[in-house]
């Protein structure tokens, strides 16, 4: 798959338009749920299976799964 510059940058912006930040400690993150409309999932059900694949993946190569995927609430 080919990416040109111009929808690399496009993407970019769009992640960078719902970053979250602890600035306290310096933390750069992303709320699921954000990410979910970013990535073109319209239902909940079917991106939760894609987080868990995700988690899966760092599993199995050795990467912890805590320093990547936080159980969070946020309150509306």
């Amino acid at each position: 798959m080919e990416f040109k510059k111009e929808k690399i940058v496009e993407l970019k912006e769009k992640f960078d338009a719902i970053i979250n930040k602890e600035e306290n400690e310096n933390v750069e993150f992303w709320y699921a749920r954000d990410l979910q409309n970013q990535l073109g999932y319209k239902r909940w059900e079917n991106f939760i299976e894609a987080i868990k694949k995700a988690m899966q993946s760092c599993e199995s190569a050795g990467i912890s799964v805590e320093n990547h995927f936080r159980k969070v609430t946020k309150m509306v």
